[in-house]
């Protein structure tokens, strides 16, 4: 008795081919379009900032606190909702800065002013 005597044979009969419409979803947002988000919040909010804040000084020390406060945004998890925050208590730190610095300059022209 060989093998094939003990199969059975089952025909086969196809169904008509049926097709699924597969929307593919990336699992996370693309990183580019969460960067770029990021960038038109920090330049939209610095713009804000540096329009309330005219004196010059400021300039430089809002921007930097704008881009450190996006660098560490950009690390949590949600940097488009830490981002206003973060960068609210950077801009009153660079302020403080500013501030400090000013009055340590103008101490030293002071003093340079009465040794001479």
């Amino acid at each position: 008795m060989k093998l094939n005597d003990k199969l059975n044979r089952v025909p086969a009969a196809f169904a008509p081919e049926t097709r699924f419409a597969v929307v593919i979803q990336p699992a996370a947002p693309f990183r580019a379009t969460l960067e770029n988000e990021l960038e038109q919040l920090k330049n939209r909010l610095l713009r804000q900032l540096l329009d309330e804040a005219p004196q010059a000084e400021l300039n430089a020390v809002l921007r930097r606190a704008a881009s450190d406060a996006a660098a560490i945004a950009w690390t949590s998890g949600v940097p488009l909702l830490v981002f206003p925050e973060l960068l609210r208590e950077k801009a009153g730190a660079a302020r403080q800065y500013a501030a400090r610095q000013a009055a340590l300059l103008q101490r030293s022209r002071a003093g340079m002013e009465t040794a001479a």
